[in-house]
């Protein structure tokens, strides 16, 4: 097959990117307009035009899929369930539906950063790993050939966790101090540390808490800019180790940033992921929702070859949210990508 002409190029690329877009996650005061943001279009042109002047497959790293949360008030358990899966089944169709614009196609990294600081959170090494090797299960029964895994265990093979935490910090990591200042200017860096505070109190806030809830407030701050230190130190590692990649993340971004952010499943809650929550089925179509809010509702659990899988909802009661995934079924003639994705 011969290769396509520059203009070819360009406008393929504008395609790609426009798709990955069409599902960013954004900050509310962000910047970004429309449906799809031009200016963030352009910002991500090079990377996406490099890959296909190359002629090689359009990579993505997304640092996601960490751990469950170990508050049972938001989930089902320290496994892997629906929620996880429908999101996996949207990131694996986004990767077919850029192929189809793009003979080489696309795949996503995804970098757990479980292993970074599930000590922060409380949850254990154990835990990390059985859902790590749950999740590859997963990728591998549904069949998600565009997605793989990529953790802390592949940097430091054969280290003990913390000392793989341990170095990854020394080598990586923000200075506490260069961290709070950045907090202290405001803006996006100032929201992701208010983001992570609230999910911190509601992770630790489970029935083992027995302090008060202002002695609780205090150290989950000082746990944020932890997570957030360790988080930063990953993303760095990830940037040499995969220098010609397209940076995908779970929070919202401002415009034309360096990271791409991108909705996982369809929430009232920008903030919420399948790793926090449960996916809830209503009218045919899912949505994610914290495991006590779905039960309060009155959501019925299902079960799926003996373990807990998701929850049904009438849908009079599910709140509303953008546009959903559909519950797996036969498909309509025309079907938008969210649907395209549980199929």
């Amino acid at each position: 097959m011969s290769e396509p002409a520059a203009p070819d190029i360009e406008l393929a690329a504008v395609e790609v990117i426009r798709e990955v877009l069409s599902h960013q996650r954004r900050m509310r005061e962000g910047g970004c307009t429309g449906r799809v943001c031009l200016r963030c279009v352009r910002h991500h042109l090079n990377a996406v035009r490099s890959a296909m002047e190359a002629g090689r497959r359009i990579e993505f790293v997304l640092p996601a899929f960490p751990t469950k949360s170990p508050n049972p008030a938001k989930v089902l358990g320290p496994l892997p369930d629906l929620a996880e899966e429908l999101a996996l089944r949207f990131l694996n169709s986004l990767c077919e539906r850029i192929g189809e614009v793009y003979a080489p196609g696309a795949a996503i990294l995804i970098c757990s950063d479980g292993r970074v600081f599930n000590d922060l959170l409380g949850v254990s090494d154990e835990d990390v790993t059985a859902y790590a090797r749950a999740l590859d299960t997963m990728i591998k029964r549904i069949g998600a050939t565009h997605l793989e895994q990529f953790s802390l265990d592949d940097v430091y093979r054969g280290a003990g966790h913390e000392d793989m935490r341990s170095m990854l910090s020394a080598g990586h990591a923000p200075t506490p101090d260069e961290l709070r200042e950045e907090v202290r200017a405001g803006g996006a860096p100032l929201a992701m540390y208010r983001g992570i505070t609230r999910f911190m109190l509601e992770d630790l806030s489970g029935p083992g808490y027995t302090g008060t809830r202002s002695a609780l407030q205090r150290k989950c701050r000082d746990l944020a800019y932890r997570v957030i230190q360790r988080s930063r130190a990953w993303g760095n590692l990830l940037d040499q180790l995969f220098p010609t990649a397209i940076r995908l993340s779970i929070h919202p971004q401002p415009c034309s940033a360096g990271k791409i952010g991108i909705l996982l499943a369809d929430t009232p809650d920008t903030w919420l992921t399948p790793w926090h929550s449960v996916a809830v089925a209503s009218g045919g179509r899912f949505t994610l929702m914290k495991r006590a809010e779905a039960e309060e509702a009155g959501a019925e659990l299902v079960f799926v070859a003996g373990s807990p899988s998701h929850y049904v909802l009438e849908p009079a009661t599910l709140p509303a949210v953008p546009r959903s995934a559909a519950v797996p079924g036969p498909p309509p003639a025309h079907r938008d990508p969210w649907n395209q994705a549980c199929a």
